[in-house]
């Protein structure tokens, strides 16, 4: 029983920049008006993406899903950094920590694929726009939506378990904002080097696999612009793509550097900052680029108003 003690903390100290503390109320009011903007940016996707039958489209339908996934996404980390900010002791439970890095590992997954999954949807969109209802179907959509969000919960559950069960020896200061699987490796007192080859592995699957297909979905759809005549027709496909690829550059690009970066003391605060942007500016930044660059999800923003006012006339 005594040795359970010594290796599994009752709670871990999350050190975040507490060695800077002139920025811990700059951080606050970031972390504050980022997840704000998050909150109200997703639902009002969801929301409108359900209420407008003209939305109703495959894209949509996977824009809700990486609404939903930013939404818990951000609420698993979010708000105990906020507290955290603003306390002396900044502390989160075992219990706490095993949630969160449950809960944020599997959703960073799924996000990974459905990413993936939504440059298929406009490969076939833009490649193949005639057979596009025919191929990209109810089903369809639901049984890639599903694969993402199961392989995602799947990958957590192996990556949670092996990350919890190397023993920490009493351990408690996470170099962390948050419970994260490279912040926890370093805890353990054993050699982690066959957990740190399995997350690379792993990294690889979900990261680098995943870039690659949008990558070539993107190389088809560029030829496929190209080969349309109108300059109108062009600035509409590649007005579908854009605020994907922007997506995309956004969030694989910080999750690439902290998962596939070989671990070095003199970047650990670069690091931290990283997990930030793809942990917290990418989720509110989502909503804002496809309403901003989108003019189906501004014109069905516009009927929603509209239909508030006249409901309330």
């Amino acid at each position: 029983m005594n040795k359970v003690n010594e290796s599994i903390p009752w709670e871990f100290i999350l050190l975040g920049f507490s060695d800077l503390p002139w920025l811990e109320f700059p951080l606050f009011v970031v972390f504050l008006v980022s997840y704000i903007l998050t909150i109200f940016g997703n639902l009002a996707i969801i929301l409108v993406s359900h209420l407008d039958s003209k939305l109703h489209t495959p894209m949509y339908f996977f824009l809700t899903n990486l609404s939903l996934l930013d939404l818990c996404y951000t609420t698993s980390t979010v708000p105990q950094m906020l507290i955290n900010t603003c306390s002396t002791r900044k502390v989160i439970s075992y219990g706490g920590c095993v949630a969160q890095l449950f809960i944020f590992l599997a959703l960073g997954s799924t996000e990974c694929l459905l990413l993936a999954v939504m440059s298929f949807d406009r490969f076939v969109a833009i490649c193949r726009p005639l057979r596009y209802s025919v191929i990209m179907h109810q089903r369809l959509c639901l049984q890639l939506a599903a694969a993402s969000w199961i392989s995602g919960f799947s990958n957590s559950v192996l990556q949670s378990t092996l990350t919890l069960q190397m023993p920490q020896c009493g351990h408690k200061e996470v170099d962390h904002f948050f419970c994260e699987v490279p912040a926890l490796l370093k805890l353990s007192c054993v050699d982690t080097t066959a957990n740190e080859a399995e997350l690379f592995f792993i990294s690889v699957l979900f990261l680098l696999i995943p870039l690659t297909l949008i990558l070539i979905s993107y190389a088809f759809i560029a030829q496929a612009v190209l080969r349309i005549q109108s300059a109108e027709g062009r600035r509409k496909a590649l007005g579908t793509c854009g605020s994907h690829l922007i997506v995309v550059s956004l969030f694989y690009g910080t999750a690439i550097y902290m998962y596939l970066q070989p671990p070095s003391p003199a970047s650990k605060d670069r690091g931290k900052m990283v997990s930030l942007f793809y942990g917290i500016i990418t989720p509110m930044l989502n909503p804002l680029i496809y309403t901003l660059r989108n003019k189906d999800v501004k014109g069905a923003f516009k009927r929603l108003v509209a239909r508030v006012f006249l409901i309330k006339k």
